[in-house]
């Protein structure tokens, strides 16, 4: 558990992740506006890959999904969209992301969201020993093992990592 005075208030996701027996630690930095995971992971000391950041996204029907995906990486939408069978997939615009998730952009957890949305993740995310991932509120990250990705959120391992 962080320390009191960093301690958040529970969120939707940490609900759900409670609910679902999942262990969890708590991890609090100072959000900044566009800093994304480079900034969360340089505050917190941790390496920007094990961050995993959280993008809801939308296929040609305009139904939505949300990628899991290594800080230091982008997605490739066209190999994204090749390996779930869509014809196109983009990313959502802040308000459509913030309408299914339930969450704040900047704040988007794939725990507890408003809507039910398939889940993909980078399958070598899957292979660390354990990840950042959003907590449901800015400023705030949750320390889980990858598993649970699959496990607890039924997450699909794709490979749709642009190489840096």
């Amino acid at each position: 558990m962080a320390k009191k005075d960093k301690h958040v208030s529970e969120t939707p996701a940490t609900a759900w992740l409670k609910q679902q027996g999942v262990a969890f630690t708590e991890h609090v930095y100072e959000y900044v506006e566009h800093g994304g995971t480079a900034e969360s992971a340089r505050q917190l000391g941790v390496d920007e890959h094990a961050v995993v950041k959280t993008l809801v996204m939308q296929d040609a029907k305009a139904e939505p999904l949300i990628v899991l995906m290594h800080g230091d990486r982008q997605v490739s939408t066209k190999n994204l969209a090749r390996a779930i069978g869509a014809k196109s997939v983009e990313p959502c615009k802040p308000e459509v992301a913030q309408r299914h998730s339930g969450y704040q952009v900047g704040g988007t957890s794939p725990f507890g969201t408003r809507k039910a949305m398939p889940v993909y993740v980078e399958a070598s995310v899957l292979a660390l020993p354990r990840i950042l991932i959003n907590g449901g509120r800015r400023g705030f990250l949750v320390g889980i093992e990858p598993r649970v990705l699959v496990e607890q959120l039924g997450a699909h391992p794709v490979e749709c990592a642009l190489e840096p």
